[in-house]
């Protein structure tokens, strides 16, 4: 009987031991947290409410039921959005824009009081859409390609700006598409079709004059020329047109030496057309 007494006792020990330090495990637990690496962590405390420091990366204590962390990832992230919008000359145009944002771990209790723990997905694309139509409608449609590095810059500057004013830094703002709309695309096309066009009919223009020049130059030349033999033949007599008589008949004669067909050749003086000295 004593012995059953003393069981009872030890399991009775044994047992508010167990329960002392699961209870002791639990409340240890509670009151430690991690922070790993490229994160901050915001403490809320039911009395104080958010308090003003921030905590870096390790393990640390709370108060249990009195104090909740709010973790922040303050590395770099993307985010990539699309916005359509109108030109100074009222086309519309597609555009795409890539960000790298973090949050001010400066100011991470004032973002947790005013925009919580989702900061960017709340305020990017309502400022980057803001930004974006405000910087096309400054420039006509022609304009975002030959100014892009420009329309780029301008962008850039004012979403940085603008991302300040909620605590947010922005480490690269770039463009990375950029379309017409279809209207737009059609008028591109058929301007470029006019201006080949406009080549095409200057081309044949500058052709046409260049023939007229040169059939003047042409004319001309036989004019002289036939000037020059006239006045030869009134002071040299008919020996001019008998040189090219005799330089034709040579021609003529070459020109049927080298063919292998049977030619038959009139008789007299009628080869020459009966070019003769006696006419």
């Amino acid at each position: 009987m004593g012995s059953s007494q003393a069981a009872v006792s030890f399991l009775s020990n044994v047992a508010r031991a167990a329960f002392g330090l699961g209870a002791a495990a639990t409340l240890l637990n509670s009151s430690l947290y991690t922070v790993d690496g490229g994160q901050r962590a915001v403490l809320f405390d039911r009395f104080r409410g958010i308090l003003d420091e921030t905590v870096g990366e390790g393990t640390h204590f709370l108060i249990p039921w009195v104090q909740k962390p709010y973790i922040f990832d303050i590395r770099t992230r993307p985010h990539t959005f699309s916005s359509v919008s109108g030109t100074k000359d009222l086309q519309m145009v597609n555009l795409t824009l890539r960000l790298l944002s973090r949050p001010d771990t400066n100011n991470l209790p004032t973002i947790v009081q005013n925009l919580g723990l989702e900061y960017d997905e709340k305020v990017l694309p309502s400022i980057g859409n803001e930004v974006l139509k405000a910087v096309v409608a400054q420039f006509n449609a022609d304009q975002l390609l030959t100014d892009r590095p420009h329309v780029s810059a301008l962008v850039r500057d004012s979403l940085i700006r603008r991302a300040k004013d909620f605590n947010i830094l922005l480490d690269d703002v770039a463009i990375t598409h950029l379309s017409y709309g279809a209207e737009f695309s059609r008028a591109v096309e058929q301007k470029q079709v006019a201006q080949q066009e406009a080549e095409r009919s200057k081309f044949v223009v500058m052709k046409a004059e260049q023939e007229r020049r040169a059939a003047i130059i042409r004319a001309e030349g036989e004019s002289d020329s036939a000037k020059l033999i006239s006045d030869a033949t009134a002071s040299a007599g008919m020996g001019l047109i008998e040189l090219r008589r005799i330089e034709a008949s040579r021609e003529v004669a070459a020109t049927l030496a080298k063919s292998p067909n049977v030619a038959y050749l009139p008789g007299g003086q009628n080869l020459l057309m009966a070019l003769s000295p006696s006419r």
